[in-house]
């Protein structure tokens, strides 16, 4: 019986740190990741309109870049930018957020300006969302 506990307490303590070891994992940087997909703002979000099942299937948690012309910069209360861009859609759109460690990628960006923005599609809400972005070229 006690050779059992024992067994017991070892199986639950490798289970906790593997746990703890996932857990803590730090996320991918998305700045150094190769992109799974390259793709225009409006043919994203229509893939998403669509056949939402199978946009989330092929994108998400996958590293997304899109390009797109700027709707609106929105800093949100964590210090965090959320660029909109357009997707030829009166209702919906690609929101980026943009983390404030990254936020200097933004630097200069406005509404109106053409972007490619890299980040790791979430699916979609009303909007297409992607979290973790950098912005990888404006022109």
């Amino acid at each position: 019986m006690k050779k059992y506990i024992v067994i017991a307490f070892i199986a639950v303590g490798l289970i906790a740190i593997v746990g703890l070891v996932l857990y803590n994992k730090p996320h991918r940087n998305t700045a150094t990741a190769k992109s799974d997909f390259a793709v225009e703002a409006p043919a994203l979000l229509q893939e998403f309109t669509s056949d939402e099942a199978a946009a989330n299937q092929k994108y998400l948690d996958k590293v997304v870049a899109v390009k797109g012309k700027v709707n609106a910069i929105a800093p949100d209360e964590e210090g965090n930018i959320n660029l909109t861009l357009d997707a030829n859609d009166a209702m919906a759109g690609v929101i980026c957020t943009i983390p404030k460690a990254d936020a200097e990628t933004a630097a200069g960006i406005k509404a109106g300006d053409e972007v490619t923005v890299k980040g790791v599609c979430t699916g979609v809400l009303m909007d297409v969302v992607l979290i973790r972005c950098v912005v990888e070229k404006g022109t």
